[in-house]
């Protein structure tokens, strides 16, 4: 028998995806400090925070009684533009803002995998950071209000989606489009290899 997966994060895409592709979950939220997290870290780039914050989720909960015997997955997010990094906006105006100068031009969603099989060593784990380059349409003021008033973009990395309204806005995706939505499922995939375990086996099991 296969070890269960719980993912480390409260993100309904992830959830998402996870659903589709057939791989069982429970999901415990880390409460991790993200802001805090990174300012501790020093400067980092943008993928580099990615698997850093992606790792202290995993970790946080592989550490919880609760996780014993099960393979912890932590992921994040993190968009970037002009080699700097955007998290998620969390207020209105912040959220205009970011997405008028994404308007037209093309950045880059990084998001981070660490995977913790508590079988072995908690402390122990294996992420790859999975990267999209996502190119936007041109947004009139008028579009970017509406999208920001619907309230999507405030709690997401680099202010849009693919998954939701956000992808309108899309004119062309390079790369893995499964992590610009936030889990790359062939990373997923690899990392599972890594710790003896196959995607597939869960399907047989259902």
């Amino acid at each position: 028998m296969e070890p269960s997966l719980i993912l480390a994060s409260q993100s309904p895409a992830r959830a998402g995806l996870l659903s589709k592709a057939g791989i069982p979950f429970d999901t415990v939220v880390s409460h991790v400090d993200e802001d805090a997290l990174v300012a501790a870290e020093g400067p980092l780039t943008p993928r580099d925070t990615a698997l850093r914050l992606a790792r202290a989720k995993a970790e946080a909960v592989a550490q919880l009684p609760g996780s014993a015997g099960a393979l912890v997955l932590g992921c994040d997010s993190v968009f970037e533009l002009d080699g700097q990094s955007y998290g998620k906006p969390y207020t209105p105006e912040v959220a205009v803002e970011r997405i008028a100068g994404m308007s037209g031009r093309t950045g880059t969603l990084h998001t981070g995998h660490w995977l913790v099989d508590t079988r072995r060593d908690p402390a122990l784990g294996e992420g790859a950071t999975a990267s999209a380059d996502v190119q936007f349409a041109h947004m009139s003021a008028q579009e970017i209000r509406d999208y920001v008033a619907t309230g999507e973009p405030l709690q997401v990395a680099g202010s849009f989606t693919l998954d939701g309204r956000g992808s309108v806005f899309v004119e062309r995706v390079t790369g893995d489009p499964h992590a610009v939505i936030g889990l790359s499922l062939s990373t997923l995939r690899e990392l599972l290899r890594a710790v003896g375990v196959s995607a597939t086996s869960w399907w047989s099991a259902a």
